[in-house]
């Protein structure tokens, strides 16, 4: 069974008649190689541009031995084909770019460390591109190369400061939970680390600045229950565009004020539950069981709207926040607190 017939059911944006393409193409391109030249026989010179651009014009021969000829030099020619593929992967040609992806699936095995890191930089561009068949081939083989990275990943993420933890989500899901934050060693490309992994839930980004790039590959979290971006600095126009990638994610974004405190969601009043050593809420006094009744005069009716107000100001600004406070056998007492908000870290 090719690894197209495998992953079919994954392309969600391919008709039922593009997948019987695909599975044709699959059938034409993995023929048995040709036999290895024996050594005494001198190494062919490397192929030209110009016949680098011929066999790509010939994946779309109607005859199949020539589209098998062209398969097999393009693949012979290696790093030298690497744009050239990735020119015809993005062309207007569908049974063409399957088959310059069914040739990147294979420079993706290659021992040759360059061309493999040049094609699965390639595969990657095209599946953070713009949503459809080409992008969802680019994921499936992604996924079927990197089945056995997984391990390597997470030990990379953690070398450069990800914390990888399993737990639960609010939904009740359980998975691997990935937090990235100002300890974070890494840079956009590194996050293409986290797409290697299997089973995340959740990614929190906390006290890290983000751009577009790594909006791109953080919409290949497929998946991925909720992610979390706190202090990011992440523009409303890019958080928009990875909603529509990942449509069943909640995202949760902050200005990157915190508070320090832990409450039961969804339910009122809005009392405190976990009170964070060394935070705003524990350096202003407050104390777990107190009730937080409104933030700059605006009422707090349970911890959520508490949460969504701070997750609207940003590190060092000041808020006053009216408290009440309980005892037992007596008449509760109400007072105001101005907390100087911390960072997320």
């Amino acid at each position: 069974m090719s690894w197209i017939t495998q992953f079919a059911g994954r392309l969600s944006l391919a008709a039922v008649a593009l997948a019987g393409t695909v599975a044709a193409v699959a059938e034409e391109t993995t023929a048995t190689p040709p036999p290895a030249a024996p050594a005494d026989v001198p190494a062919k010179p490397a192929a030209t541009p110009d016949e680098i651009r011929e066999w790509i014009g010939q994946l779309g021969s109607e005859q199949f031995a020539q589209r098998e000829a062209a398969s097999r030099s393009l693949a012979a020619a290696g790093l030298p084909a690497i744009e050239p593929l990735g020119a015809a992967i993005r062309g207007d040609d569908f049974e063409v770019a399957s088959r310059a992806m069914e040739i990147l699936r294979g420079f993706l095995e290659a021992e040759d460390e360059p061309l493999a890191a040049a094609a699965e930089k390639l595969a990657e561009s095209i599946a953070e591109g713009p949503e459809g068949p080409v992008s969802s081939l680019a994921i499936a083989i992604l996924d079927f190369h990197q089945l056995g990275m997984v391990e390597a990943a997470r030990e990379k993420l953690e070398s450069l400061g990800a914390i990888v933890t399993e737990g639960f989500v609010p939904s009740g899901s359980r998975g691997m939970i990935v937090v990235l934050n100002s300890s974070w060693r890494g840079t956009a490309d590194d996050l293409r680390l986290l797409t290697r992994l299997r089973g995340v839930v959740q990614v929190g980004l906390r006290g890290m600045r983000i751009d577009e790039k790594a909006i791109g590959i953080l919409g290949r979290l497929r998946g991925v229950e909720s992610l979390q971006f706190y202090g990011t600095g992440v523009t409303e126009d890019a958080l928009a565009q990875l909603a529509a990638k990942l449509p069943d994610a909640e995202i949760d974004f902050r200005m990157g004020g915190k508070l320090g405190v832990g409450g039961q969601p969804n339910i009122g009043p809005c009392q405190i539950t976990q009170v964070q050593e060394g935070s705003a809420a524990a350096k202003a006094g407050l104390q777990i069981g107190d009730i937080v009744l409104k933030i700059d005069g605006d009422p707090v009716p349970n911890f959520e709207s508490l949460t969504e107000k701070m997750g609207k100001r940003g590190p060092g600004e000041k808020v006053e926040l009216e408290v009440e406070r309980g005892f037992p056998g007596e008449k509760p007492e109400r007072f105001t607190r101005i907390v100087e908000l911390d960072g997320w870290e």
